[in-house]
């Protein structure tokens, strides 16, 4: 073998020798591990605001007004304190202003701003057309988006019962005892008296004559 050729081999050599150092180099570490995602966990579910009524029953037949108190929390960061109450016994939906808030007789003075406190209310008109049954009242906070129920029931018209049924019979003495107030045995008794009483008086004049 010729020296020329000799060094050509070993210059090849050498050259992909370096080649797959290269390419280990590149591909030997370890590929980079993905981020896990964060799972969002699930927000729990409020509490329904208490929410009241008063009265919390109508009679059927009449038009009233029902005032509802609600428990809606004093937003922060703007939103109004506010509130809407909605029936199918209602005129129509009701807003509800909040409660004002109690003044303080320690200090009457102060300037500071009382604290709101949270609570609202409104008054809604039932009209007289509305049928028996139970109605629900759905509330809904403005600015919290909190929300509350109340039953609403509307009774039935009472029927008027008479106290004392009239008695059949006895024609003007009947309707004079009863107009009297004496009952009709001591009417009978009274005229029984009377009668005999007659009677008496007149077999007296006839023995005398």
């Amino acid at each position: 073998m010729s020296r020329v050729r000799h060094v050509a081999i070993v210059g090849a050599i050498a050259v992909f020798g370096a080649v797959g150092c290269t390419a280990e180099a590149g591909t030997g570490g370890s590929a980079p591990t993905p981020a896990a995602t964060p799972t969002a966990s699930p927000m729990a579910g409020r509490e329904d605001i208490t929410v009241r009524l008063n009265p919390d029953r109508v009679i059927e037949g009449e038009t009233s007004t029902v005032w509802i108190l609600a428990n809606c929390p004093v937003p922060t960061g703007g939103p109004e304190h506010s509130g809407t109450g909605n029936s199918d016994a209602f005129v129509r939906a009701v807003t509800l202003e909040p409660v004002p808030p109690p003044t303080s007789k320690a200090s009457p003075t102060s300037t500071a701003a009382p604290e709101a406190v949270p609570w609202v209310r409104g008054d809604a008109r039932v009209p007289r057309g509305t049928d028996k049954g139970t109605y629900n009242v759905d509330v809904k906070c403005e600015g919290t988006n909190d929300t509350g129920r109340a039953k609403l029931r509307v009774a039935a018209e009472p029927s008027v019962v008479p106290t004392k049924a009239p008695r059949a019979g006895g024609g003007g003495t009947a309707a004079a005892a009863e107009d009297t107030g004496v009952p009709m045995g001591v009417t009978g008794l009274a005229l029984v008296l009377a009668l005999a009483g007659g009677i008496g008086v007149a077999v007296v004049r006839r023995r005398r004559s």
